[in-house]
C-alpha cells in the first residue's frame, strides 16, 4: 500500500470528514459523543480550529480520497494552557490497518512544533482502544494517567487515557510565541 499524501482540509473535504467522524462516534468508543454531527457543525468546527491558529489535516490516497483527518486544537481555554494542544485523529474503516493514522499524528506534531507549541495531549477515548495507545506510544507520548469511567456510552462506562508528548524544546526553554 502507498503512503498516503497528508495536506491541510479544504471546505470539500468536510463531508468524508463528516463521514469517517459518524461512523466512529455510532460504532467505536474513541468519541464520546452519542449522535453524529451534522456535515454544518463538523464545517463549523474545522473553521474554528483554522481561525484558532491550529493545523487541520487530511491523508487521501493516489485518487485523492480521504482515507483520515488529524487536528490540533485548545488542550484548555485558560491562557497558562495556550503553548498545549490536544490531538485527535479519526481514520475510515477501511484504512485503519495501514499507515494512515502514523502520518496524519506524524504531519500533526510536525505541524504542532513549527509554530512552537509545546506539548501535546492524547485524550483517548476508552482504555481498551489499545490501537490507538500504540500509536501515540510508538510517536513518543507517555501514559499520564487513567479517568476511570467517566463517560457513558454503549450501555457500558468508558475510561479515558491521557498521554502526554513534549514538542520541539518541551519545557526546557521558554516559549518564543506570546
Amino acid at each position: 500500500m502507498t503512503a498516503p499524501a497528508i495536506r491541510d482540509s479544504r471546505p470539500e473535504d468536510v463531508t468524508a470528514i463528516a463521514a469517517i467522524y459518524a461512523h466512529w462516534v455510532e460504532n467505536g468508543r474513541a468519541s464520546f459523543e452519542l449522535s453524529p454531527p451534522s456535515e454544518e457543525e463538523m464545517a463549523a468546527r474545522r473553521e474554528a480550529i483554522l481561525a484558532g491558529g491550529y493545523p487541520h489535516l487530511v491523508a487521501t490516497d493516489e485518487a485523492g480520497a480521504v482515507l483520515g483527518y488529524a487536528y490540533a486544537s485548545a488542550y484548555r481555554p485558560r491562557p497558562a494552557y495556550r503553548h498545549t494542544v490536544e490531538n485527535s485523529v479519526y481514520v475510515a474503516p477501511g484504512a485503519t490497518r495501514g499507515s494512515t493514522g502514523r502520518a496524519l499524528l506524524e504531519a500533526l506534531i510536525a505541524r504542532c512544533e513549527a509554530a512552537d507549541f509545546r506539548l501535546m495531549v492524547a485524550v483517548i477515548g476508552d482504555s481498551a482502544n489499545a490501537p490507538s495507545i500504540r500509536l501515540h506510544e510508538a510517536l513518543g507520548f507517555r501514559h499520564a494517567g487513567v479517568i476511570p469511567s467517566i463517560g457513558w456510552k454503549h450501555e457500558m462506562w468508558l475510561d479515558t487515557v491521557l498521554m502526554t508528548r513534549p514538542l520541539g524544546p518541551g519545557d526546557t526553554t521558554p516559549p518564543t510565541r506570546p
